[in-house]
């Protein structure tokens, strides 16, 4: 089993920043890609960013391009996401989550792909 946990969400005004945190136990969590997804009120979760085992292949949503940052760091097994310039569109819960399957040359996008979820975050973004 896998345990993941988030923190860092909270409330913020639109321009400004956050940093979520997702600390990650019960098995090796270097060898496995890692993803954020947000849920808002009413629609679908959908992925965020993602990044793969080692970091050196990440996925960003186009409508979080050059304001977010994914981060991962196998020594510590926590998975990180800079969030800046948020606007009231990012207004959701914020979900970590561990990918079945271990390594893999490539971030995965698809929700598939994951069987591993954290409790979620909430992040609310004012205008």
């Amino acid at each position: 089993q896998v345990q993941l946990v988030e923190s860092g969400g909270g409330l913020v005004q639109a321009g400004g920043s956050l940093r979520l945190s997702c600390a990650a136990s019960g098995r090796a969590f270097s060898g496995y890609p890692m993803g954020w997804f947000r849920q808002a009120p009413g629609k679908e979760r959908e992925p965020v960013t993602a990044i793969n085992w080692s970091g050196r292949s990440t996925y960003y949503a186009d409508s979080v391009k050059g304001r977010f940052t994914i981060s991962r760091d196998n020594t510590k097994n926590t998975v990180n996401l800079q969030m800046n310039s948020l606007n009231p569109e990012d207004t959701a819960v914020y979900y970590c989550a561990a990918a079945r399957q271990p390594y893999g040359g490539s971030a995965l996008a698809n929700i598939d792909e994951y069987d591993y979820w954290g409790q979620g975050t909430q992040v609310t973004v004012t205008s």
